[in-house]
């Protein structure tokens, strides 16, 4: 049972155990969530340091924020807990050279939700993790699953080692986009995915749909596709129903629906977008909303089996309540799994060919 999961102690228990002095890397959202966990388990904070070139005098909830030299000339030994996520090759790289010189751990803090993705919590959910583990399309898709899984229990990065894949890759072997798409963005953001489809296409498709929430990127992804025919941009979050919904505007990708949110905006099904019409690709990635765009879309799913490309990152829960959702909707898809370049585990996702 779980065979595939060979972690059994989760980076915060390790933590909790560390007599060294631990020093998160990096200030901001992340380090507020970490530093959450560490007064529940009662893991002291050291020190925050921050990349040399963000150091200007800051001081982080009463830390004064140092730079890495400072704490290595300070300390004999210590231990680093990062903070921030790292999404292009010289941050990584950098990343993997503290490792190399000491303890490093990238603990797996959920971007929308609560509750932490421990050993215990994949116990608890044992049946749905080895249903989609076994439900998994090819080999590569279950090492991508183990390791990721290892990872989020471990906080250790060597498991995000030899599991990347290049979004090209996936798009030749695995989307293989065509000349005549109905693609469908959720979360367009700023135009970018259309952007990628259409280097590869070079600029063919039949029909486009852009859904996106956040008014500030709305108006960039307008710039973007203003002079493209039969591209329609919705200024609306993807949702199971049509409805208002509350909206926490944050004027980049991480912009969310949010019970605290700051204003009500209006939330969209693709099924009711789309009114019966055909769609061929559909991108998710609407920050934890994921689970209800699936629903939004259930009966273009069943009834075309467009190709899916899911984020499965955002909450603990997406690891299995979305591929067994998907499968549900339409037996008939091969699931794969992916992770491309990232610390931590975000950008991994889910696609659903036929």
């Amino acid at each position: 049972m779980l065979e595939f999961i060979t972690e059994k102690e989760s980076c915060w228990e390790k933590l909790r155990r560390e007599k060294r002095p631990v020093y998160i890397y990096g200030m901001g959202d992340g380090a507020m969530k970490i530093m959450s966990v560490f007064r529940e388990y009662g893991i002291k904070t050291t020190g925050i340091f921050a990349s040399d070139d963000f150091v200007r005098g800051h001081s982080f909830q009463g830390f004064r924020v140092m730079k890495l030299s400072e704490v290595e000339e300070k300390e004999d030994d210590f231990v680093v807990v990062l903070a921030f996520a790292a999404g292009y090759e010289e941050l990584i790289e950098r990343i993997k050279g503290i490792a190399k010189k000491h303890t490093l751990y990238v603990p797996d803090v959920p971007v929308v939700g609560s509750g932490l993705f421990t050993y215990e919590y994949c116990l608890e959910h044992r049946e749905q993790l080895e249903e989609v583990y076994n439900l998994l399309a090819d080999d590569f898709s279950r090492r991508v699953y183990a390791g990721i899984i290892n990872f989020k229990i471990s906080g250790d990065i060597k498991w995000l080692e030899n599991i990347t894949t290049t979004k090209l890759d996936i798009y030749k072997k695995i989307i293989r986009p065509n000349l005549n798409e109905h693609y469908v963005d959720l979360g367009a953001y700023n135009g970018d995915t259309i952007k990628e489809l259409m280097e590869i296409t070079r600029n063919k498709y039949v029909r486009i749909y852009a859904m996106e929430p956040d008014r500030k990127n709305f108006k960039k992804l307008c710039r973007y596709v203003e002079n493209m025919h039969h591209v329609y941009a919705v200024n609306s979050a993807a949702w199971c129903i049509n409805t208002h919904l509350p909206f926490a505007s944050k004027s980049g990708r991480q912009s969310s629906l949010a019970s605290g949110g700051n204003k009500l905006i209006e939330a969209r099904s693709v099924d009711s977008l789309l009114e019966g019409k055909e769609a061929t690709l559909i991108k998710m990635d609407v920050e934890g909303a994921e689970r209800e765009a699936i629903w939004g879309a259930s009966q273009t799913i069943a009834r075309y089996s467009p190709r899916l490309m899911i984020a499965l990152y955002h909450r603990n829960e997406d690891m299995f309540e979305l591929p067994l959702l998907v499968h549900k909707l339409n037996p008939k898809y091969k699931l794969y799994i992916r992770h491309q370049q990232y610390i931590p585990a975000w950008e991994t996702n889910l696609y659903a060919v036929l």
